[in-house]
């Protein structure tokens, strides 16, 4: 299986359309356009088959306030294998391109999982944040306790994830 990874801009019309096609077929039309923009500008990676789009993930930047510091994060958005394709190892393969862009880019990865995802990202080492959770928007920072207990953050490379003891805010919106 041959994963490919590209920039956003590099996707085109076609496939573009595609991914957002196999995201909302695999959240059940749960996948909102929100959810969709938030997918947007960073870097993807797919696989494909004889019948199209086989598995989709990406990797977007986000800043994260904690402790006073500014993080560049990669955050995994996206991530989809179409249901005849499940269990096949192959979102493990996109995952683990992701991984690269995130240990050569970033400081430190996060996502936010269902209980359904939870177990794939465990098993590659993805840890769930213990702390709280807030977002900085128009109207300032707000928690999102609702999404707590549900953000897995990843080391890149060797270096340390932040201290569960302070929050971390999230910028440009209500999503972590």
């Amino acid at each position: 299986m041959t994963v490919t990874t590209a920039p956003t801009h590099e996707l085109g019309a076609a496939r573009l359309a595609a991914v957002r096609a196999l995201l909302d077929t695999a959240f059940d039309g749960d996948f909102s356009d929100d959810d969709w923009d938030h997918t947007l500008g960073g870097v993807h990676a797919w696989i494909e088959d004889e019948h199209g789009l086989a598995a989709h993930g990406a990797v977007v930047q986000r800043r994260v306030l904690h402790r006073g510091r500014s993080y560049r994060v990669g955050y995994v958005e996206g991530v989809a294998v179409r249901a005849d394709r499940r269990r096949q190892g192959l979102g493990g393969a996109v995952m683990e391109a992701l991984e690269r862009v995130i240990d050569g880019t970033y400081l430190f990865g996060a996502l936010g999982a269902s209980d359904d995802g939870a177990a794939l990202y465990r098993a590659r080492g993805w840890q769930v944040w213990p702390g709280r959770l807030e977002a900085l928007g128009p109207a300032g920072v707000v928690r999102l306790a609702e999404e707590e207990g549900f953000v897995f953050l990843r080391p890149a490379g060797t270096r340390p994830l932040p201290d569960a003891a302070a929050p971390w805010s999230s910028t440009g919106g209500t999503a972590t």
